[in-house]
């Protein structure tokens, strides 16, 4: 159940697109432009128009009651100024409590009054001189960039926290002494530990290609068995940290604790929710030692863009070194002595 909820729940909370930004219009020209205007901000389907306002003072006071979040104030010249082949002076105000929704919201609402704008023989506006051509997701759907990532997370939940509780469980129980006697090596306890984990997370990554491709219409541009190529060498890396993090605890409540801090500073840092571009120089100095992120780039890679072996070449070697470095570090870390 936990993909399948992963999967069908989560794309649907998790939307970074800012939509139903309420808009207030101050129309001080009262002209056949300025109402096509006002009709193209009621067109659109990111702002929930909240009507026309007499002056700019009672719009900022719906502002700060929460009855809007942006203000669009149409001047007097409005009209005359486009018909003198001039450009309008239309103020665009927006409420900045909510930084991104404010920036995002004041940025279409420029769009829209560019368009709203002739283009005059000679001239060109911002209407007539960018043509936006989307190559892919063309209905610009959110759901679609996050859902490849969304297995990312499916893939660290199960490898990690669920291997890590099941070792530190046995420590508590007693029941680890009965192998630590034993002739088993480290090696073979291990993988006997480990193996059925990550058949699991392939079987789980399996399931949210399906639903991608049913629920979603989504299927992978690229080949699906560099998908699982990625996914086999993540699986290794984070039951290998869960193995390590066990070995290191004492209880159940250490080991959540100690996977928890890890998972969630790998998760903020990989790129899953924003772009690792946008990140202070130090945070992208510290993405680099992210197996994550060279995971979620590799999957959007393949996914999204059709890379075959050699588009992802660097993100496979980084997962490689690191699912040595952290494979080693748990065969060492484990002892059958105490």
């Amino acid at each position: 159940m936990f993909p399948i909820i992963i999967m069908c729940v989560i794309p649907w909370v998790a939307n970074m697109e800012v939509r139903d930004v309420a808009v207030r219009i101050v129309d001080n020209d009262h002209s056949q432009l300025s109402a096509r205007l006002i009709h193209r901000v009621e067109a659109s389907n990111y702002f929930t128009f909240r009507g026309i306002s007499a002056s700019y003072d009672e719009a900022l006071r719906d502002v700060e009651k929460g009855h809007a979040d942006v203000i669009v104030n149409i001047p007097r010249s409005y009209a005359r100024d486009i018909e003198h082949g001039k450009v309008p002076q239309v103020l665009i105000a927006a409420n900045a409590v909510n930084g991104t929704k404010g920036s995002l919201g004041a940025s279409y609402m420029a769009n829209i009054v560019m368009q709203n704008l002739p283009v005059y023989p000679g001239k060109s506006n911002v209407q007539g001189g960018i043509v936006t051509k989307n190559l892919y997701n063309l209905h610009q759907d959110y759901k679609v960039f996050m859902i490849p990532a969304f297995m990312a997370m499916i893939m660290i939940m199960i490898c990690g926290f669920v291997p890590a509780l099941n070792i530190v469980g046995e420590k508590e129980v007693g029941t680890i002494e009965q192998i630590n006697v034993t002739p088993v090596s480290k090696m073979d306890f291990i993988l006997a530990k480990l193996i059925p984990f990550w058949l699991i997370a392939i079987l789980e990554l399996t399931v949210c290609l399906l639903i991608s491709w049913l629920l979603y219409g989504l299927v992978p541009a690229g080949n699906v068995l560099f998908i699982y190529l990625l996914a086999v060498l993540l699986a290794i890396i984070f039951s290998c940290i869960g193995l390590i993090v066990s070995n290191y605890s004492d209880t159940m409540q250490q080991a959540m604790l100690v996977m928890w801090f890890i998972l969630v500073c790998m998760i903020l840092l990989s790129g899953l929710f924003t772009p690792t571009r946008s990140m202070p120089d130090w945070a992208q100095v510290l993405v680099t030692v992210i197996p994550v992120h060279y995971f979620i780039d590799g999957m959007r890679a393949v996914f999204v863009h059709g890379a075959g072996f050699a588009g992802i070449t660097t993100q496979l070697l980084a997962l490689t070194i690191f699912a040595l470095l952290m494979g080693s570090w748990a065969v060492v870390s484990y002892r059958k002595n105490v």
